[in-house]
């Protein structure tokens, strides 16, 4: 009961928005009482918490089965971005611009695992591009690292709308392809917008 209660939330969290959806609202939603999601968690915050948390591990499932497809280092971004783009494309507002101006305790928690995270995984991602010839052997990863996620970290947090931030990040991943990439690399980067425009 538990496991559906956080799914049904973060579902309606996600669509309305974390402020607007009340215990009621989820309580009415799955014909429960709102005595039984009481029995559970305390307040509506540890709700928001562990449903983000659920939202945090589904978002590193799927970006790990992503590189476990083993693309090249470029596409494979291209693929995360996709991949981003089915999860969220159902909402109008954009979850870490919400999280953030409404419950920022949590937001901060979250984003210190996401920023580890994806610290992480875009470090592992210029290191293979520099392997395969598509990334500059000179490039300086850390400091390639920090400027990416603080770009797509920043769009997020500051863009209302989902759409927006969407479009932004795909800028932003062709701004920090163009900056490191080797002529190889800007060969594939080229191959993968002109995919999109499809």
């Amino acid at each position: 009961m538990k496991e559906k209660i956080i799914k049904k939330a973060t579902d309606m969290f996600l669509k309305l928005g974390f402020k607007s959806v009340t215990m009621d609202d989820i309580a009415c939603e799955m014909c429960i009482s709102k005595k039984t999601i009481y029995k559970y968690f305390s307040n509506k915050e540890k709700l928001i918490e562990e449903g983000t948390e659920v939202v945090h591990q589904k978002i590193h499932t799927l970006m790990d089965e992503v590189v476990a497809k083993n693309y090249n280092a470029i596409q494979e971004n291209f693929e995360m971005r996709k991949m981003f783009k089915e999860m969220f494309q159902s909402f109008d507002h954009s979850p870490a611009f919400q999280l953030k101006k409404h419950y920022p305790e949590i937001y901060e928690k979250m984003m210190a695992n996401e920023i580890e995270d994806c610290n992480t995984m875009f470090t592992q991602n210029i290191v293979k591009g520099i392997q395969q010839g598509l990334y500059r052997p000179e490039t300086d990863v850390e400091a390639a690292t920090k400027f990416y996620y603080t770009l797509i970290f920043s769009i997020n947090e500051n863009t209302l709308l989902e759409k927006d931030a969407f479009i932004l990040e795909g800028k932003a991943l062709e701004y920090h392809t163009r900056a490191i990439a080797s002529p190889k690399g800007i060969i594939e980067l080229e191959k993968q917008l002109s995919n999109l425009n499809i």
